[in-house]
């Protein structure tokens, strides 16, 4: 159909005047739309695809509430406008909240920046197919949110291209607990956080946005939403009120746990990851840690073996001045025991942090462990010096003999 008679069609449609055989043949505007764009062929002046499946549409939230086309794109039917260039769909005429969230968003500002990889509307809800997400065909339905955002936040060119932080983070959220239960569907996965969960739908915000969910300071609620127990119980640690005391570098959820990689703690990555987790803000006591026997076994893979957690909790980690501590005086041996059935007060003396490099772990270990240093020299530089004597003897032995044999052939 040309240009000229779509706009007039349209226009008539629209202004529902013009000659009686006219009006009454007059088409609805949504069908004067599809006489041109139901083509699958369809293409604007520019040469960009502008095909409208009838189906889908009629099967969509705006389908179903017999939206005309013009609702949305109001400037179609605008004399003044030529036809193939009709700007975007203006969500905001209808969705003003959602759309002033998105404005503030990551999504929305890199938009503004003129960075056309960052999802729009459409990027998430469709564009002729949007459905609620309630219904389980969306693809904001929470069981195809995590397909959803994978378009971006799973394309290895795009999140190289864009910068995307955190590189393929769908396919770290996909191999995480949480990931793996919302695969397994059924009652799980309708509790199970998704990427909206923590993120929000609209309001996404970089981590470093003191207003974003996922910052610093807001992470542990919004962690604790789902962990609400585990979160009363970090609250009380040394690490939550730290943080309550607004230092910020204390450790949270994600520091631990990380953001996309979550497993269980029983998993032995865990397990084992959990202690150069610990190291690195306690760098001093993990050295001193893999001194032990735990540190040498568990630096082996073992993840049976006790490590950070064992000792000194998960959550309610409290320093051992505290009578409530697993390391504290009164409950040592309790803590000993879990592991050590037999284990009495003078087990419980041992120190699990002790340096040999320094006095104040005491003499005795700071003298032993000067002590074996002079003797693991001493025995390498006797049987050093051993062995390069020996090697000049055996040397001059080797020219001895060829030199005999030598005599022996020339008599």
């Amino acid at each position: 159909m040309r240009l000229s008679t779509c706009l007039a069609v349209l226009l008539l449609a629209a202004a529902n005047v013009g000659p009686a055989a006219a009006k009454d043949a007059a088409p609805g505007p949504n069908e004067a739309c599809m006489m041109c764009h139901a083509d699958a062929g369809a293409k604007s002046a520019s040469g960009k695809p502008i095909a409208v499946d009838a189906k889908q549409f009629a099967g969509s939230v705006h389908g179903a509430m017999s939206l005309p086309c013009t609702t949305c794109h109001a400037d179609a039917a605008v004399t003044q406008v030529p036809h193939g260039k009709v700007a975007p769909a203006q969500c905001a005429s209808c969705h003003d909240r959602a759309v002033g969230d998105y404005a503030k968003s990551a999504h929305g500002l890199a938009r503004a920046v003129g960075q056309s990889a960052a999802a729009s509307c459409a990027s998430c809800h469709g564009a002729h197919d949007i459905r609620k997400s309630s219904d389980p065909a969306s693809r904001t339905h929470r069981s195809n949110l995590a397909a959803t955002c994978a378009t971006c936040h799973g394309n290895e060119e795009l999140a190289r291209r864009a910068n995307l932080p955190g590189g393929n983070v769908a396919a770290h959220y996909a191999d995480s607990i949480h990931g793996r239960a919302l695969a397994k569907k059924g009652a799980i996965a309708d509790v199970v956080p998704v990427c909206t969960g923590c993120h929000g739908a609209h309001d996404i915000r970089g981590k470093n946005d003191v207003a974003s969910r996922v910052s610093r300071a807001n992470s542990p609620a919004m962690c604790g939403s789902c962990h609400a127990a585990i979160k009363m119980e970090w609250e009380k640690s040394q690490h939550g009120k730290l943080r309550q005391s607004n230092v910020l570098q204390a450790p949270g959820c994600i520091d631990c746990h990380s953001a996309h990689d979550i497993t269980l703690p029983s998993d032995p990555r865990f397990a084992l990851g959990v202690i150069d987790q610990c190291g690195s803000c306690h760098v001093d006591f993990a050295g001193t840690y893999r001194d032990t026997f735990h540190g040498q076994v568990t630096e082996l893979g073992f993840a049976q073996m006790a490590s950070c957690a064992s000792c000194h909790g998960a959550h309610e980690i409290l320093p051992a001045s505290d009578p409530l501590s697993k390391v504290s005086a009164q409950n040592r041996i309790a803590t000993c025991k879990t592991c050590h059935p037999k284990a009495n007060a003078n087990f419980a003396l041992y120190d699990p942090h002790a340096n040999r490099h320094e006095r104040q772990s005491g003499q005795l270990l700071f003298f032993t462990g000067k002590f074996m240093d002079l003797l693991l020299l001493g025995v390498f530089s006797f049987f050093g010096l051993h062995t390069i004597l020996w090697f000049v003897r055996s040397l001059k032995a080797v020219r001895e003999r060829k030199a005999a044999r030598g005599g022996m052939q020339g008599g």
